[in-house]
């Protein structure tokens, strides 16, 4: 249903109605969306590993060692 033929049949069906029939007809249709959730949106099962080499390029051309040694360094010194 395109955007304007909703706007249509709210307009000459839904807004004439009452307030509480048309509260009625968005707890319709909020139960029909619930209902059909599980049949419309699939998840992927997402693994840890798809992270892998992922952001390698920031740490291009620095040493381990020596980054670890300057995060060292600026601890504070212990008495």
């Amino acid at each position: 249903m395109s955007a304007m033929k909703a706007e249509e049949v709210y307009k000459r069906h839904i807004k004439p109605l009452p307030a509480k029939e048309r509260l009625r007809i968005v707890e319709m249709i909020g139960h029909d969306l619930a209902e059909n959730a599980d049949k419309t949106i699939k998840t992927k099962t997402r693994s840890i590993m798809e992270l892998h080499g992922l952001g390698k390029e920031v740490w291009e051309g620095i040493d381990a060692q020596e980054y670890v040694n300057k995060l060292r360094s600026e601890w504070d010194p212990r008495p």
